[in-house]
């Protein structure tokens, strides 16, 4: 049994010693103090997507559902530099792509995906897409990621490959559907000869990291693959057990607590 001061553990990461601070997700009193507990992570992973070089001219777009109003969601503006994003600059946008809070405009093809994605998934909160380098290299290949390291292994068995409207640009609400409907349960979806897509039951952060940990697999295959070498994929047994540790929301969000914490010191203007 745990002991009386500890939380139930979520994970075999938190400590059986009591009196060790381990991150834990908040609580919130209201939809007010949830919104702009959502806000402000939403425009650190933009800030953080744009440290990391995921930026694409206006191409990438990040969403997370408003606590009060499940059917609207908060995005970042269309063409604003990733790295400048603040809480004040984020938009509130409905299904339809029209903006009820914020003055620019909501990127077309990001509405249209990402609205489709809420829509046809309910248990989907956050959404993370970016024009990354290994990313779309990889999605040019037609082919799901091999589990060949912990990181591929932890959603090896739940993320998709998405051939409709492959190299589209999607600006038609019938593909973004199409596109909605085959993402499924998953956790990352890659998109035939565009690129990455994330999705976070839970939080903004586990949205964030998936498509940061995706990022990296395709990159790490990529590189495995180039030596010529055959590729010695992890037994199913040995990938569902990392997948069990390493594979949940809860993990996810504890993955992306030092990287929000490097850009609230670095970047505090991003909560103005």
């Amino acid at each position: 049994m745990n002991a009386p001061d500890l939380p139930a553990k979520r994970s075999v990461y938190a400590p059986d010693q009591a009196g060790l601070y381990f991150p834990q997700p908040p609580k919130f009193e209201s939809a007010a103090e949830e919104r702009l507990h959502r806000k402000q992570r939403l425009a650190a992973v933009c800030r953080v997507f744009a440290r990391f070089r995921y930026e694409y001219g206006f191409a990438g777009h990040v969403t997370v559902r408003d606590p009060e109003h499940p059917d609207l969601y908060w995005t970042n503006p269309f063409a604003m530099d990733f790295g400048r994003v603040r809480v004040s600059d984020l938009l509130l946008v409905d299904h339809e792509g029209r903006v009820l809070e914020g003055s620019w405009a909501v990127n077309r093809a990001g509405f249209v995906l990402h609205a489709a994605i809420h829509r046809a998934n309910p248990h989907v909160l956050a959404s993370c897409h970016a024009h990354t380098t290994h990313g779309m290299a990889w999605a040019s290949l037609g082919r799901k990621l091999d589990p060949i390291t912990q990181t591929a292994a932890s959603f090896s068995t739940d993320h998709a490959l998405i051939t409709e409207e492959a190299g589209a640009v999607v600006v038609e609400k019938s593909a973004g559907q199409k596109v909605a409907e085959a993402f499924g349960e998953n956790k990352i979806a890659i998109h035939q000869n565009h690129g990455l897509f994330s999705a976070g039951r839970e939080s903004v952060d586990e949205a964030a990291w998936w498509l940061i940990a995706a990022e990296r697999a395709c990159e790490i295959q990529l590189k495995a693959e180039a030596t010529g070498h055959p590729l010695k994929q992890i037994p199913p047994e040995a990938a569902a057990h990392s997948s069990r540790h390493l594979g949940s929301p809860f993990i996810a969000w504890l993955h992306f607590q030092p990287i929000y914490d490097a850009i609230c010191r670095s970047d505090p203007d991003l909560f103005d």
